[in-house]
């Protein structure tokens, strides 16, 4: 697993996600109104709805199609919803945020 810098905490506004292409899919970077960062898969396990777009509450996010809230801190639906979504390793390093992947070695031929 590697770390890969991803841009500065600024770069969220507080209460807000943004969306980050990797090879491994599209990952949600949420920041709380307390300046905590998370990172998790970047759909709904309900009908895969775009959760960088929803809204942040605490330590949760609602999704935008159908009001599932899903723990930033787990990745779980709450309430009565089941399912959940991969939580992704951050970290904030001199206001950089960080995510951890992983990187396949190349294989010589």
């Amino acid at each position: 697993m590697s770390w890969f810098a991803i841009g500065s905490i600024a770069d969220i506004p507080q209460r807000g996600a943004r969306c980050v292409e990797t090879p491994q899919g599209k990952i949600g970077v949420f920041r709380t109104m307390d300046d905590r960062v998370f990172a998790i898969e970047d759909h709904c396990p309900h009908r895969g709805g775009p959760l960088s777009q929803g809204i942040v509450h605490g330590t949760a996010v609602t999704c935008p199609l159908h009001n599932w809230s899903i723990s930033l801190e787990t990745g779980k639906a709450l309430g009565a919803d089941k399912g959940s979504v991969r939580t992704i390793p951050i970290k904030v390093e001199d206001q950089q945020i960080f995510i951890a992947l992983i990187v396949k070695a190349d294989r010589a031929a």
